[in-house]
This record gives C-alpha cells, structure tokens and sequence, in this order.
C-alpha cells in the first residue's frame, strides 16, 4: 500500500509544478490532478478489499510486545 501512497505524492508534486508553470486553467493541471485523483480512487478501493481485522490483530497492533503477539521462527 505505501507503493501507492509514494506514487499519489509524486503525483501530487507534479499537479502542483504543472499547475504553477501552467496556470491552473490550463488542460496540462487538469489532467495532471486527474490523475491524483484516479491513484487517490485506486488506493480507496484497496482499503475497501482488505479483509476487516480480528480483534487479536487489533490487541497486537496497539500491544506489539504482548505475550499473545510474538511471531516465532521455525
């Protein structure tokens, strides 16, 4: 998920030069925000299909170094 999250500030970083060399009238800043937007749609929708967490996962993430949560390697 972070992969999209770098890509959508790229984005957001060529939007802005664009738009201010461009003017924000223009069809190049237009087009450039679409685009941010569609990765913002993109990334929206992952989160969507991701399967809820249990409440284990949840205990596990605010208590990482709980008993309950070690991870052991074989």
């Amino acid at each position: 998920m972070s992969n999209i999250q770098d890509r959508i500030q790229e984005e957001l970083e060529n939007a802005r030069t664009v738009c201010g060399t461009e003017g924000s009238a223009s069809s190049d800043c237009a087009a450039a925000w679409d685009a941010v937007e569609e990765l913002q749609a993109e990334a929206s929708h992952q989160r969507e299909n991701q399967p809820p967490k249990t409440y284990l996962e949840e205990y596990c993430d605010a208590n990482p170094d709980a008993a309950e949560c070690r991870v052991y390697e074989d």
